[in-house]
Protein backbone atom coordinates (compact mmCIF):
# COMPACT_ATOMS: atom_id res chain seq x y z
CA UNK A 1 0.00 0.00 0.00
CA UNK A 2 1.18 3.66 -1.03
CA UNK A 3 -0.36 7.01 0.51
CA UNK A 4 -0.98 9.13 -2.91
CA UNK A 5 -0.24 12.69 -2.15
CA UNK A 6 -1.00 14.64 -5.35
CA UNK A 7 -2.95 17.95 -6.50
CA UNK A 8 -4.98 18.37 -9.40
CA UNK A 9 -5.46 20.88 -11.56
CA UNK A 10 -8.13 21.88 -14.09
CA UNK A 11 -6.06 23.65 -17.13
CA UNK A 12 -7.19 25.55 -20.21
CA UNK A 13 -5.37 24.89 -23.54
CA UNK A 14 -3.43 28.08 -22.97
CA UNK A 15 -2.58 26.87 -19.57
CA UNK A 16 -0.94 23.74 -20.79
CA UNK A 17 0.85 25.20 -23.25
CA UNK A 18 2.97 27.35 -21.11
CA UNK A 19 3.59 23.62 -18.52
CA UNK A 20 7.05 23.11 -20.63
CA UNK A 21 8.56 26.09 -20.19
CA UNK A 22 7.53 27.34 -16.52
CA UNK A 23 8.54 23.85 -14.98
CA UNK A 24 12.49 24.64 -17.11
CA UNK A 25 13.18 26.72 -14.11
CA UNK A 26 13.74 23.70 -12.32
CA UNK A 27 15.75 20.52 -12.64
CA UNK A 28 13.86 18.08 -13.89
CA UNK A 29 13.44 14.48 -15.95
CA UNK A 30 10.94 14.61 -18.77
CA UNK A 31 9.31 11.71 -20.65
CA UNK A 32 7.60 11.41 -23.61
CA UNK A 33 4.01 11.65 -24.39
CA UNK A 34 2.47 7.71 -23.40
CA UNK A 35 -1.33 6.85 -24.57
CA UNK A 36 -3.42 5.79 -21.16
CA UNK A 37 -6.63 3.96 -21.09
CA UNK A 38 -8.48 2.93 -17.74
CA UNK A 39 -10.70 1.39 -17.62
CA UNK A 40 -13.38 1.35 -13.92
CA UNK A 41 -15.26 -0.99 -12.91
CA UNK A 42 -18.27 -1.64 -10.37
CA UNK A 43 -21.04 -3.13 -9.39
CA UNK A 44 -25.05 -2.77 -10.71
CA UNK A 45 -25.69 -1.49 -6.96
CA UNK A 46 -22.81 0.47 -7.10
CA UNK A 47 -21.15 -1.35 -4.35
CA UNK A 48 -17.66 0.15 -4.73
CA UNK A 49 -18.95 3.62 -4.41
CA UNK A 50 -20.95 3.15 -1.29
CA UNK A 51 -17.45 2.14 0.48
CA UNK A 52 -16.18 4.90 -1.23
CA UNK A 53 -13.48 2.73 -3.48
CA UNK A 54 -12.36 3.26 -6.42
CA UNK A 55 -10.98 0.14 -9.14
CA UNK A 56 -9.44 0.92 -12.12
CA UNK A 57 -7.56 -1.23 -14.79
CA UNK A 58 -4.63 0.75 -16.88
CA UNK A 59 -3.25 -0.14 -19.52
CA UNK A 60 -0.18 1.51 -21.12
CA UNK A 61 1.71 -0.32 -24.20
CA UNK A 62 1.79 -3.74 -23.88
CA UNK A 63 1.61 -3.34 -19.73
CA UNK A 64 -1.33 -3.28 -17.57
CA UNK A 65 -2.35 -2.38 -13.94
CA UNK A 66 -4.70 -2.76 -11.43
CA UNK A 67 -5.78 -0.18 -9.09
CA UNK A 68 -7.46 -0.04 -5.87
CA UNK A 69 -7.95 3.10 -4.18
CA UNK A 70 -9.64 3.34 -0.69
CA UNK A 71 -11.75 5.63 1.14
CA UNK A 72 -9.20 8.71 1.83
CA UNK A 73 -9.49 12.90 2.11
CA UNK A 74 -9.68 15.49 -0.02
CA UNK A 75 -9.53 18.79 1.11
CA UNK A 76 -9.58 21.35 -1.75
CA UNK A 77 -7.88 19.84 -4.75
CA UNK A 78 -5.35 17.97 -2.50
CA UNK A 79 -5.99 14.49 -2.56
CA UNK A 80 -4.53 12.09 -0.31
CA UNK A 81 -5.53 8.34 -0.31
CA UNK A 82 -4.27 4.63 0.26
CA UNK A 83 -3.58 3.20 -3.41
CA UNK A 84 -2.69 -0.83 -4.08
CA UNK A 85 -1.80 -1.58 -7.66
CA UNK A 86 -1.12 -5.31 -9.16
CA UNK A 87 0.66 -5.59 -12.35
CA UNK A 88 -1.46 -7.75 -14.85
CA UNK A 89 -0.49 -9.43 -17.61
CA UNK A 90 -3.81 -9.23 -19.61
CA UNK A 91 -6.52 -6.58 -18.60
CA UNK A 92 -8.96 -8.94 -16.27
CA UNK A 93 -9.63 -7.98 -13.34
CA UNK A 94 -8.11 -10.16 -10.18
CA UNK A 95 -9.33 -8.56 -7.07
CA UNK A 96 -8.04 -12.30 -5.09
CA UNK A 97 -4.55 -10.25 -5.87
CA UNK A 98 -5.42 -7.68 -3.42
CA UNK A 99 -4.51 -7.83 0.18
CA UNK A 100 -7.78 -9.37 1.69
CA UNK A 101 -7.64 -7.26 4.92
CA UNK A 102 -8.75 -4.28 2.63
CA UNK A 103 -12.15 -5.35 2.06
CA UNK A 104 -15.07 -5.36 4.99
CA UNK A 105 -15.62 -7.85 6.85
CA UNK A 106 -17.81 -10.76 5.61
CA UNK A 107 -16.60 -9.64 1.55
CA UNK A 108 -16.91 -12.34 -0.38
CA UNK A 109 -14.14 -11.32 -2.62
CA UNK A 110 -15.55 -13.81 -5.50
CA UNK A 111 -18.92 -13.07 -5.46
CA UNK A 112 -18.01 -9.09 -5.53
CA UNK A 113 -15.30 -10.48 -8.49
CA UNK A 114 -18.46 -11.66 -10.70
CA UNK A 115 -20.46 -8.63 -10.08
CA UNK A 116 -17.90 -6.25 -11.64
CA UNK A 117 -18.74 -4.47 -14.72
CA UNK A 118 -17.06 -1.80 -16.77
CA UNK A 119 -18.40 1.31 -15.76
CA UNK A 120 -16.53 4.23 -17.76
CA UNK A 121 -13.82 4.45 -19.06
CA UNK A 122 -10.79 7.69 -19.59
CA UNK A 123 -8.68 7.75 -22.80
CA UNK A 124 -5.82 9.85 -22.51
CA UNK A 125 -2.06 10.90 -23.70
CA UNK A 126 0.18 11.50 -20.84
CA UNK A 127 3.62 13.87 -20.26
CA UNK A 128 5.46 13.44 -17.26
CA UNK A 129 8.05 15.56 -15.73
CA UNK A 130 9.79 14.88 -12.27
CA UNK A 131 10.93 18.25 -10.80
CA UNK A 132 13.19 18.65 -8.43
CA UNK A 133 11.66 21.48 -6.01
CA UNK A 134 13.39 22.70 -2.49
CA UNK A 135 13.62 19.45 -0.72
CA UNK A 136 11.25 17.29 -2.21
CA UNK A 137 10.65 15.55 -5.70
CA UNK A 138 7.51 16.09 -7.77
CA UNK A 139 5.74 13.59 -10.27
CA UNK A 140 3.87 16.50 -12.83
CA UNK A 141 1.41 14.57 -15.18
CA UNK A 142 -0.55 16.57 -17.94
CA UNK A 143 -3.19 14.45 -19.05
CA UNK A 144 -5.72 15.08 -22.24
CA UNK A 145 -8.05 12.86 -23.57
CA UNK A 146 -11.19 12.89 -22.42
CA UNK A 147 -14.00 10.72 -19.71
CA UNK A 148 -16.36 8.58 -21.42
CA UNK A 149 -19.43 6.92 -20.06
CA UNK A 150 -21.87 5.13 -23.08
CA UNK A 151 -22.76 7.66 -25.46
CA UNK A 152 -21.49 10.45 -23.32
CA UNK A 153 -17.99 12.18 -23.04
CA UNK A 154 -16.25 14.89 -21.60
CA UNK A 155 -13.28 16.54 -22.50
CA UNK A 156 -10.52 15.93 -20.29
CA UNK A 157 -7.36 18.63 -19.44
CA UNK A 158 -5.59 17.77 -16.06
CA UNK A 159 -1.94 18.83 -14.80
CA UNK A 160 -1.65 16.44 -11.62
CA UNK A 161 0.76 16.97 -9.13
CA UNK A 162 1.87 14.00 -7.36
CA UNK A 163 4.15 13.91 -3.95
CA UNK A 164 6.92 11.41 -4.79
CA UNK A 165 9.21 11.67 -2.50
CA UNK A 166 9.74 14.71 0.38
CA UNK A 167 7.04 17.46 2.47
CA UNK A 168 3.74 17.87 1.24
CA UNK A 169 4.62 21.60 2.01
CA UNK A 170 7.00 21.58 -0.41
CA UNK A 171 3.84 20.43 -2.95
CA UNK A 172 1.72 23.59 -1.91
CA UNK A 173 4.55 25.61 -2.39
CA UNK A 174 5.22 24.68 -5.89
CA UNK A 175 1.82 24.05 -6.54
CA UNK A 176 1.35 28.10 -5.58
CA UNK A 177 4.98 28.65 -8.21
CA UNK A 178 2.47 27.19 -11.16
CA UNK A 179 -0.90 29.21 -10.04
CA UNK A 180 0.95 32.32 -11.69
CA UNK A 181 0.78 30.83 -15.23
CA UNK A 182 -2.98 31.26 -15.22
CA UNK A 183 -5.12 29.21 -16.80
CA UNK A 184 -5.19 26.72 -14.21
CA UNK A 185 -7.52 25.90 -11.55
CA UNK A 186 -8.16 23.25 -8.89
CA UNK A 187 -9.82 19.88 -9.87
CA UNK A 188 -11.89 18.75 -6.30
CA UNK A 189 -13.21 16.22 -8.29
CA UNK A 190 -11.41 13.17 -9.31
CA UNK A 191 -11.53 11.61 -13.12
CA UNK A 192 -13.16 8.40 -11.34
CA UNK A 193 -15.85 10.90 -9.56
CA UNK A 194 -16.28 12.77 -13.00
CA UNK A 195 -16.71 9.13 -14.92
CA UNK A 196 -19.41 8.15 -12.25
CA UNK A 197 -21.03 11.67 -12.62
CA UNK A 198 -21.67 10.84 -16.40
CA UNK A 199 -22.56 7.08 -15.88
CA UNK A 200 -25.09 8.17 -13.43
CA UNK A 201 -26.66 11.16 -16.47
CA UNK A 202 -25.47 13.62 -13.74
CA UNK A 203 -23.36 16.27 -15.90
CA UNK A 204 -25.66 18.70 -15.25
CA UNK A 205 -25.64 19.01 -11.47
CA UNK A 206 -28.72 21.22 -8.89
CA UNK A 207 -27.28 23.97 -6.29
CA UNK A 208 -27.16 22.70 -3.04
CA UNK A 209 -28.09 24.88 0.00
CA UNK A 210 -25.09 24.67 2.47
CA UNK A 211 -25.77 21.75 4.49
CA UNK A 212 -25.69 21.30 8.62
CA UNK A 213 -22.28 20.29 8.93
CA UNK A 214 -22.06 17.32 10.83
CA UNK A 215 -18.93 15.85 12.96
CA UNK A 216 -18.29 12.78 14.82
CA UNK A 217 -19.42 12.45 18.36
CA UNK A 218 -17.59 13.64 20.80
CA UNK A 219 -15.42 15.96 18.28
CA UNK A 220 -13.01 18.69 20.07
CA UNK A 221 -13.67 22.23 18.64
CA UNK A 222 -10.62 22.14 16.37
CA UNK A 223 -11.87 18.74 14.48
CA UNK A 224 -15.35 21.40 14.51
CA UNK A 225 -13.60 24.43 13.18
CA UNK A 226 -11.55 21.80 10.54
CA UNK A 227 -15.32 20.75 9.23
CA UNK A 228 -16.79 24.12 9.32
CA UNK A 229 -13.74 25.47 6.61
CA UNK A 230 -13.53 22.26 4.73
CA UNK A 231 -17.67 22.40 3.98
CA UNK A 232 -17.23 25.70 2.80
CA UNK A 233 -14.93 24.95 0.59
CA UNK A 234 -16.22 21.98 -0.59
CA UNK A 235 -19.83 24.14 -0.91
CA UNK A 236 -17.29 26.80 -3.22
CA UNK A 237 -16.31 24.59 -5.44
CA UNK A 238 -19.18 22.51 -6.10
CA UNK A 239 -21.01 26.05 -7.34
CA UNK A 240 -18.09 26.21 -9.20
CA UNK A 241 -18.31 23.69 -11.30
CA UNK A 242 -21.82 24.68 -11.81
CA UNK A 243 -20.93 27.84 -13.07
CA UNK A 244 -18.50 26.60 -15.57
CA UNK A 245 -21.35 24.54 -16.79
CA UNK A 246 -23.27 27.25 -17.83
CA UNK A 247 -25.34 27.72 -14.48
CA UNK A 248 -25.58 31.39 -14.02
CA UNK A 249 -27.43 30.79 -10.38
CA UNK A 250 -24.51 28.77 -8.85
CA UNK A 251 -22.69 32.60 -8.81
CA UNK A 252 -25.42 32.75 -5.61
CA UNK A 253 -23.47 29.40 -4.02
CA UNK A 254 -19.78 30.85 -4.36
CA UNK A 255 -20.93 33.81 -2.94
CA UNK A 256 -23.01 32.45 0.29
CA UNK A 257 -19.52 29.71 0.20
CA UNK A 258 -17.38 32.94 0.83
CA UNK A 259 -19.73 34.37 3.47
CA UNK A 260 -19.86 30.80 4.95
CA UNK A 261 -15.84 30.98 5.36
CA UNK A 262 -16.14 34.52 7.00
CA UNK A 263 -17.95 32.98 9.68
CA UNK A 264 -15.93 30.31 10.24
CA UNK A 265 -13.19 33.10 10.78
CA UNK A 266 -16.26 34.67 13.20
CA UNK A 267 -17.27 31.90 15.28
CA UNK A 268 -13.95 30.86 15.71
CA UNK A 269 -11.91 34.03 15.83
CA UNK A 270 -11.67 33.76 19.88
CA UNK A 271 -9.51 31.09 19.49
CA UNK A 272 -7.76 31.61 16.18
CA UNK A 273 -5.33 34.95 16.08
CA UNK A 274 -6.64 36.86 13.10
CA UNK A 275 -2.93 37.13 12.29
CA UNK A 276 -2.99 33.08 12.10
CA UNK A 277 -5.14 33.73 8.57
CA UNK A 278 -4.45 37.52 7.78
CA UNK A 279 -2.85 36.57 4.22
CA UNK A 280 -5.77 34.22 3.59
CA UNK A 281 -8.53 36.55 4.86
CA UNK A 282 -6.49 39.41 2.52
CA UNK A 283 -6.80 37.06 -0.63
CA UNK A 284 -10.40 36.57 0.44
CA UNK A 285 -11.04 40.12 0.35
CA UNK A 286 -9.74 40.83 -3.05
CA UNK A 287 -11.74 38.09 -4.57
CA UNK A 288 -14.67 39.36 -3.43
CA UNK A 289 -14.19 42.61 -4.88
CA UNK A 290 -13.78 41.03 -8.24
CA UNK A 291 -16.75 39.30 -7.28
CA UNK A 292 -18.57 42.20 -6.45
CA UNK A 293 -17.71 44.04 -10.02
CA UNK A 294 -20.61 43.94 -12.69
CA UNK A 295 -21.68 40.66 -14.53
CA UNK A 296 -18.19 38.69 -13.35
CA UNK A 297 -17.45 35.93 -15.87
CA UNK A 298 -17.41 32.53 -15.10
CA UNK A 299 -13.33 33.08 -16.80
CA UNK A 300 -12.67 34.25 -13.16
CA UNK A 301 -11.87 30.79 -12.27
CA UNK A 302 -9.22 30.07 -14.10
CA UNK A 303 -7.35 33.35 -13.11
CA UNK A 304 -4.48 33.47 -10.62
CA UNK A 305 -6.34 35.35 -7.78
CA UNK A 306 -9.23 32.52 -7.87
CA UNK A 307 -6.46 29.67 -7.70
CA UNK A 308 -4.00 31.46 -5.45
CA UNK A 309 -6.88 31.89 -3.19
CA UNK A 310 -8.19 28.48 -2.90
CA UNK A 311 -4.47 26.86 -2.63
CA UNK A 312 -4.05 29.36 0.63
CA UNK A 313 -7.29 27.94 2.35
CA UNK A 314 -6.52 24.30 1.22
CA UNK A 315 -2.83 24.17 2.25
CA UNK A 316 -4.43 26.47 5.63
CA UNK A 317 -6.70 23.62 6.10
CA UNK A 318 -4.64 20.61 5.33
CA UNK A 319 -1.43 21.51 7.44
CA UNK A 320 -3.19 23.55 10.01
CA UNK A 321 -1.55 26.78 9.47
CA UNK A 322 -3.15 28.24 13.06
CA UNK A 323 -0.77 26.15 14.94
CA UNK A 324 1.88 28.38 15.08
CA UNK A 325 0.35 31.04 16.21
CA UNK A 326 -1.31 29.42 19.24
CA UNK A 327 0.01 28.89 22.89
CA UNK A 328 -0.98 26.28 25.18
CA UNK A 329 -4.13 27.72 27.08
CA UNK A 330 -5.72 28.33 23.54
CA UNK A 331 -4.59 24.72 22.36
CA UNK A 332 -6.43 22.98 25.49
CA UNK A 333 -9.81 25.01 24.34
CA UNK A 334 -9.30 23.87 21.26
CA UNK A 335 -9.01 20.33 22.24
CA UNK A 336 -12.78 20.61 24.52
CA UNK A 337 -15.80 19.90 23.79
CA UNK A 338 -17.16 20.58 20.12
CA UNK A 339 -20.53 20.29 21.16
CA UNK A 340 -19.96 22.77 24.30
CA UNK A 341 -18.74 25.30 22.04
CA UNK A 342 -21.91 24.72 19.99
CA UNK A 343 -24.20 25.66 22.89
CA UNK A 344 -22.35 28.55 24.11
CA UNK A 345 -22.03 29.57 20.19
CA UNK A 346 -25.59 28.80 19.34
CA UNK A 347 -27.06 30.89 22.30
CA UNK A 348 -25.05 34.46 21.12
CA UNK A 349 -26.76 33.34 17.85
CA UNK A 350 -30.34 33.15 19.15
CA UNK A 351 -29.82 36.30 21.21
CA UNK A 352 -28.54 38.57 18.21
CA UNK A 353 -31.07 37.05 15.93
CA UNK A 354 -33.84 38.33 19.17
CA UNK A 355 -32.20 41.73 19.57
CA UNK A 356 -32.15 42.54 15.59
CA UNK A 357 -35.91 41.26 15.55
CA UNK A 358 -36.86 42.31 18.78
CA UNK A 359 -38.89 45.64 17.63
CA UNK A 360 -39.19 46.72 13.82
CA UNK A 361 -41.37 49.22 13.24
CA UNK A 362 -41.27 49.97 9.73
CA UNK A 363 -41.60 47.53 6.95
CA UNK A 364 -38.68 48.85 5.29
CA UNK A 365 -36.49 47.85 8.31
CA UNK A 366 -36.34 44.19 7.76
CA UNK A 367 -34.38 44.93 4.27
CA UNK A 368 -32.04 46.56 6.32
CA UNK A 369 -31.69 43.22 8.98
CA UNK A 370 -31.64 40.95 6.07
CA UNK A 371 -27.96 40.39 5.68
CA UNK A 372 -27.26 39.61 9.35
CA UNK A 373 -30.25 37.51 9.49
CA UNK A 374 -28.81 35.51 6.28
CA UNK A 375 -25.15 35.74 7.80
CA UNK A 376 -26.54 34.04 11.18
CA UNK A 377 -28.31 31.52 9.70
CA UNK A 378 -25.10 30.37 7.64
CA UNK A 379 -23.49 30.23 11.54
CA UNK A 380 -25.92 28.32 12.82
CA UNK A 381 -25.90 25.52 10.21
CA UNK A 382 -21.79 25.17 10.84
CA UNK A 383 -23.06 24.91 14.94
CA UNK A 384 -26.76 22.73 14.51
CA UNK A 385 -25.54 18.99 13.51
CA UNK A 386 -25.62 17.54 16.98
CA UNK A 387 -28.52 18.18 17.74
CA UNK A 388 -31.89 16.92 17.07
CA UNK A 389 -32.89 17.21 13.49
CA UNK A 390 -36.04 17.84 13.75
CA UNK A 391 -35.87 20.33 16.23
CA UNK A 392 -33.49 22.20 14.38
CA UNK A 393 -35.43 22.01 11.29
CA UNK A 394 -38.18 23.82 13.58
CA UNK A 395 -36.32 26.37 14.49
CA UNK A 396 -33.97 26.96 11.05
CA UNK A 397 -37.26 26.25 9.14
CA UNK A 398 -39.17 29.92 10.93
CA UNK A 399 -36.12 32.10 10.14
CA UNK A 400 -35.18 31.14 6.79
CA UNK A 401 -39.08 31.78 6.51
CA UNK A 402 -38.87 35.11 7.21
CA UNK A 403 -35.73 35.44 5.30
CA UNK A 404 -37.40 34.55 2.52
CA UNK A 405 -40.60 36.68 2.53
CA UNK A 406 -37.75 39.57 3.26
CA UNK A 407 -36.05 38.71 -0.13
CA UNK A 408 -39.22 38.41 -2.10
CA UNK A 409 -40.71 41.35 -0.29
CA UNK A 410 -44.09 39.74 0.99
CA UNK A 411 -44.82 42.62 2.86
CA UNK A 412 -48.53 41.53 3.98
CA UNK A 413 -46.70 38.22 6.28
CA UNK A 414 -43.25 39.87 7.48
CA UNK A 415 -44.77 40.48 11.21
CA UNK A 416 -46.45 37.13 11.63
CA UNK A 417 -43.29 35.12 10.06
CA UNK A 418 -41.19 37.34 13.12
CA UNK A 419 -43.51 36.35 15.57
CA UNK A 420 -43.14 33.06 14.45
CA UNK A 421 -39.18 33.14 14.53
CA UNK A 422 -38.79 34.55 17.49
CA UNK A 423 -41.09 32.12 19.53
CA UNK A 424 -39.03 29.05 18.23
CA UNK A 425 -38.28 26.97 21.12
CA UNK A 426 -34.35 26.53 21.44
CA UNK A 427 -32.53 23.00 20.31
CA UNK A 428 -29.34 23.27 21.97
CA UNK A 429 -28.64 22.82 25.83
CA UNK A 430 -29.01 25.60 28.34
CA UNK A 431 -30.73 27.82 25.75
CA UNK A 432 -33.72 29.37 27.91
CA UNK A 433 -36.83 28.97 26.66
Amino acid sequence: MTIEIELKFITTPEGAEKLPARLAAWPNVHSAPQKLTNIYFETPDRQLRRWDMGLRIRGFGDSYEMTLKTAGKTVGGLHQRPEYNVALEKPELAIAQLPAEIWPQDCDVAALQAQLQPLFSTHFVREKWVVTYLNSEIEVAFDHGEVQAGELSEPLNEIELELKTGERADLMAFAAELADMGGLRLGSLSKAARGYGLAQRQSQRELRPLPILKVKPKATVEEGMLGAFTLALSQWQYHEELWLRGTPSALRGINEALETLRQAFALFGTLVPRKASSELRQKLNELEEALAEQKPQPSLCFTPLWLQTQLALTNWIASEGWRPFIDSKTDSKLQGSFKRFCDIMLGRVSADLKETFAHVRQTNEYQDKLTRLQRQLLAARLLAGAYDETAVAAWLGAWEQLAHAIKTHQEAWLESYRHQALKQSVFWKNGGA
